[in-house]
C-alpha cells in the first residue's frame, strides 16, 4: 500500500547532501558539456531553422510550473503537427507519442538516442528547479493527477531515476509513477549514486536515461 505524501521520510541532513551532490556533479562536468553543447547548438542551428535551445512548462514540486530547458530536437512549429497527429499516439492521455515521429530533425534523433537533448537541465539543476535524480517532471498541470499520483510532487523533479533505467518511454504514466513513488520511499544518497552510474551506463548502450 502507497503511504501518504505526508509519511514521506529521508535521513536527517539528506536534502543538503543531496544538493551539494547536484552542484558538485554539475560543475564538474562543465568542462566536458559546454562544448559538446556548443557543437549540438551548431549542428541544431545548421540543420533547421528555430532557436537551440527551447523552454517547456513542466510540473515541479508542490505542483508549481517551470521552464525546462532542452535543446531543440523537432521542427519549429512540432507544436502545431501535434493535433493533426493525435490519431498516431500510441500511449493514454495525458501521454503523447508517436513511432518515427516525422517533427523529429535527424539531429534532433541523435540527441534524444543518446540524451544529448537533455544537457540544458544542468541550468535547470543549478537554478534550483531540479535535481539529478527524481521523478521526471511533467509537461501536463498537477490537476492532471490523480490523488495516489501526488506523492511525486513533494519532491524535486529530476533529469534521471527509476523509470528512465528500467523502461523509459515503454511505460504508461501510472507505471512510471509507480516507480517514481517507489524511489521517494526508499530515497538515499546511496540510490542517488547508483542510479547516476546506472544512467551512464544505459546512455553508453542505448536502452534509456
Amino acid at each position: 500500500m502507497t503511504r501518504s505524501p505526508g509519511m514521506v521520510r529521508t535521513a536527517p541532513h539528506y536534502a543538503v547532501a543531496k544538493r551539494a551532490l547536484d552542484l558538485l556533479i554539475c560543475l564538474a562536468a562543465l568542462p566536458i558539456v559546454l562544448p559538446v553543447a556548443l557543437l549540438a547548438g551548431l549542428l541544431i542551428r545548421l540543420e533547421s531553422p528555430g532557436p537551440v535551445v527551447f523552454a517547456q512548462m513542466r510540473t515541479g514540486r508542490h505542483g508549481a510550473r517551470f521552464p525546462m530547458f532542452k535543446f531543440r530536437t523537432m521542427v519549429r512549429n512540432a507544436e502545431e503537427l501535434k493535433a493533426s497527429l493525435q490519431h498516431l499516439n500510441i500511449l493514454p492521455a495525458p501521454d503523447f507519442k508517436i513511432p518515427n515521429d516525422p517533427r523529429i530533425t535527424r539531429v534532433g534523433g541523435f540527441l534524444r538516442k543518446t540524451s544529448l537533448d537533455e544537457l540544458p537541465q544542468i541550468l535547470n539543476v543549478l537554478r534550483g528547479e531540479m535535481t539529478i535524480v527524481g521523478p521526471r517532471p511533467t509537461s501536463f498541470a498537477a490537476s492532471t493527477y490523480e490523488l495516489w499520483h501526488s506523492e511525486r510532487l513533494e519532491v524535486l523533479p529530476g533529469i534521471t531515476g527509476l523509470w528512465q533505467i528500467k523502461g523509459r518511454g515503454s511505460m504508461t504514466f501510472d507505471e512510471r509513477l509507480r516507480l517514481d513513488i517507489e524511489y521517494i520511499e526508499r530515497r538515499s544518497l546511496l540510490l542517488d549514486l547508483k542510479l547516476i552510474v546506472l544512467t551512464g551506463l544505459a546512455v553508453f548502450r542505448g536502452s534509456g536515461a
